[in-house]
């Protein structure tokens, strides 16, 4: 019988996991999640890594750990041992995804340090040395869709490295995205790679959509405003693929992929639900379309593949709809492009946050490995 999972791959969904740790992998639970719940591919960031390495009841970095502590590396340096490797076996276990499909799925994503998002050649250089260091053709070095990423985006491109491009939350910059993509694809031709063997994926926020803007209707607090709550973030999402499907279409791109280059995907984030109140899979469901991916924590997963209520494509043919929650939006008072600043600044400071508690979470797994010595 099919699942809800094996439904919504099936309408040309990519389900990739928003998780991974090492215990997945040793435990063979990531391998298992492909054959059970079809995820063809992950995405990491600093967040889940903290939680891995500092998961005490998880054991399994100890033994790494003492060794870099003995060999004196320093946080940073243990940071991208530990997790390079993690992203290295998770790309070795996703390769016969990778090679069935082409190199479309079987996907692992490592992000550049957020302390580098407002840097653009710091970026450039730390994406180039990520992807040397995991050493896989599957992995996907995530860079953020911030000014100074644009044209760390086109450069990397260029070097013909494949690029998950996060923290996308307006179509104004989702459409900077896709001029840098396309750019870096254009100075690759020149140069003389193989534009079939570049793919990316442009990481587009939804629920942090809904909660900021359902956070400002509550401060309207009219019956017209609360009409409006939870409808913004995948209003926001079906405008993108709509704007994917026009851009792609258009000859610049069509040139490019005529030449074998692969369109940049629209992907799906911030995909778990964090009103108790909306249903738990709001975001997957109502977000089918071929050609998509949806990264999603466990838990979503979880629901998606319990009760996920899949009925095919949700998005073509909703545009003018969605163009009228905006109006609405608008006329409530709701200034989008305000909402949209807000989360790309909160979006960094947290990613830098996480990052920070990463460094002190291996910092202190470093010091209690030399005292142990």
């Amino acid at each position: 019988m099919s699942t809800p999972t094996a439904k919504l791959a099936a309408d040309g969904v990519s389900i990739w996991l928003d998780d991974l740790s090492r215990s997945r992998i040793t435990t063979g639970n990531l391998a298992d999640l492909i054959h059970t719940r079809d995820i063809s591919g992950v995405t990491t960031n600093p967040t889940i890594f903290q939680a891995a390495i500092g998961n005490s009841a998880d054991h399994s970095y100890d033994a790494q750990i003492a060794e870099l502590a003995g060999a004196g590396a320093s946080v940073d340096e243990t940071i991208f041992a530990l997790t390079t490797d993690d992203v290295r076996d998770a790309c070795d276990i996703f390769h016969p995804v990778y090679t069935d499909t082409k190199g479309v799925d079987g996907r692992v994503s490592i992000e550049v340090s957020p302390d580098l998002a407002h840097e653009t050649d710091a970026t450039i250089a730390q994406a180039k040395d990520l992807h040397a260091r995991v050493g896989r053709e599957n992995v996907l070095i995530k860079i953020p869709a911030t000014k100074a990423g644009l044209p760390a985006i086109t450069e990397v491109i260029a070097a013909g490295i494949s690029v998950n491009v996060t923290l996308i939350f307006s179509l104004e910059r989702y459409d900077e995205v896709i001029d840098a993509y396309l750019a870096g694809l254009e100075r690759a031709q020149a140069a003389g790679v193989d534009l079939s063997s570049i793919h990316s994926v442009a990481s587009f926020f939804v629920s942090r959509v809904d909660t900021e803007v359902d956070k400002r209707l509550n401060t309207v607090g009219t019956d017209e405003a609360a009409g409006l709550k939870s409808l913004a973030g995948i209003a926001n999402a079906r405008l993108a693929y709509e704007l994917f499907e026009k851009r792609f279409a258009e000859p610049r791109a069509q040139a490019l992929v005529a030449a074998g280059a692969n369109p940049q995907r629209p992907l799906w984030a911030s995909t778990g639900v964090k009103d108790p109140a909306l249903p738990d899979t709001l975001y997957v469901t109502e977000l089918v379309a071929r050609g998509t991916v949806n990264t999603m924590p466990e838990k979503t997963l979880e629901a998606t593949y319990d009760h996920g209520q899949v009925a095919g494509d949700t998005i073509t043919g909703t545009y003018e709809a969605a163009r009228t929650v905006f109006a609405d939006l608008a006329d409530a008072g709701i200034d989008f492009a305000d909402v949209t600043q807000v989360l790309e600044d909160e979006g960094v400071e947290k990613f830098i946050a996480s990052w920070h508690d990463l460094q002190n979470t291996v910092r202190e797994a470093l010091e209690t490995a030399k005292a142990s010595r």
